[in-house]
């Protein structure tokens, strides 16, 4: 049965075998290959990817990423479409589903917004509202080093507070763009600000994100 996660991981898949693997990313001092090994290591090597989150693991990490940004981008290519190994806990639907949805679109968006002449993908409703879920979830954690107040708020008029304060900031946008807007591509988001000028600035420059 397809699901989202499933989706957006052949989705990436193809945007990351048409770029090439030296092409940009949004993400800082990516190419293509760098994040296609992320992906990787990420499904497949849990004993170097807590890294990501854990300090004393980060060399570890850092060396097996090196490992496989030195694999054949074919190979890397193929081993995000097919999906993880026998033993990855994302072998399982609930867990692919929830820690892959969100993040294969965003790193998709990662690859699509590096290029110039890039266009905002058409997204259904049902995804949106599936995106906005993980906004409602996880709006605090991934707004927690803004410098002020934060608010989302979608066309319709539902809204998420992301960070309690003053100044308020409110965010508007549809909720994939809000999405990427919580996770730190505050420069290619498709979104409204509303504020006072030097709080506006201060958002977009924080470090939002849940690194």
């Amino acid at each position: 049965m397809s699901t989202h996660a499933n989706r957006e991981r052949l989705l990436l898949a193809d945007l990351l075998e048409g770029a090439g693997p030296e092409a940009p990313t949004l993400c800082d001092g990516w190419t293509t290959r760098d994040l296609a090994a992320h992906l990787v290591v990420r499904e497949n090597r849990v004993d170097a990817a807590g890294g990501m989150a854990f300090k004393p693991l980060a060399g570890r990490l850092e060396r097996v990423q090196a490992e496989f940004v030195a694999k054949p981008y074919d190979e890397l290519i193929q081993q995000i479409r097919t999906g993880p190994g026998k033993w990855s806990p994302f072998k399982l639907k609930q867990i692919d589903e929830g820690g892959n949805t969100v993040e294969f679109f965003v790193h998709g968006e990662d690859v699509r917004r590096a290029t110039p002449l890039w266009k905002p993908r058409e997204l259904d409703p049902v995804f949106q509202d599936v995106l906005w879920r993980r906004l409602e979830s996880g709006a605090r954690l991934m707004m927690r080093k803004s410098p002020v107040g934060l608010v989302l708020r979608r066309p319709n008029g539902q809204t998420v507070v992301g960070r309690k304060g003053v100044p308020v900031v409110t965010v508007t946008g549809e909720p994939s763009e809000l999405l990427l807007f919580a996770y730190g591509r505050q420069q290619v988001a498709q979104v409204e600000t509303e504020g006072d000028e030097a709080a506006v600035a201060s958002v977009r420059a924080a470090g939002l994100g849940i690194g």
